[in-house]
């Protein structure tokens, strides 16, 4: 998983009333430390023409959740660490101006 987290809440997970679909994506998601997390997708949103995906712990809710690049190929999608430090800024910049817009409602 990536070191670059975003702090959630409860309910879902991130503590925000987001349009979620019914369908939970799990994913496996292997640690530095070689240990793997079921997480799920909670959230997604764009970029700069690029999808980012917010995921949880499915058995650890109240950890703070990660933001992974979806890149796809052929019909596959895949989930990517985001190395870049000035792209991490910038789509953390994104997602909280999201979550400040969806406070205010």
């Amino acid at each position: 998983m990536s070191d670059h987290k975003h702090e959630h809440g409860e309910d879902c997970g991130c503590g925000h009333d987001h349009d979620h679909e019914h369908e939970e994506s799990v994913f496996i998601v292997t640690d530095e430390e070689g240990k793997e997390h079921e997480m799920v997708m909670v959230y997604t949103f764009e970029s700069k023409e690029q999808l980012y995906a917010v995921l949880l712990d499915k058995n650890d809710p109240e950890a703070d959740g990660v933001i992974f690049r979806v890149e796809e190929e052929n019909d596959d999608a895949y989930l990517v660490n985001i190395e870049d430090e000035e792209e991490w800024e910038r789509v953390v910049t994104v997602y909280n101006k999201i979550i400040e817009e969806e406070d205010r409602e």
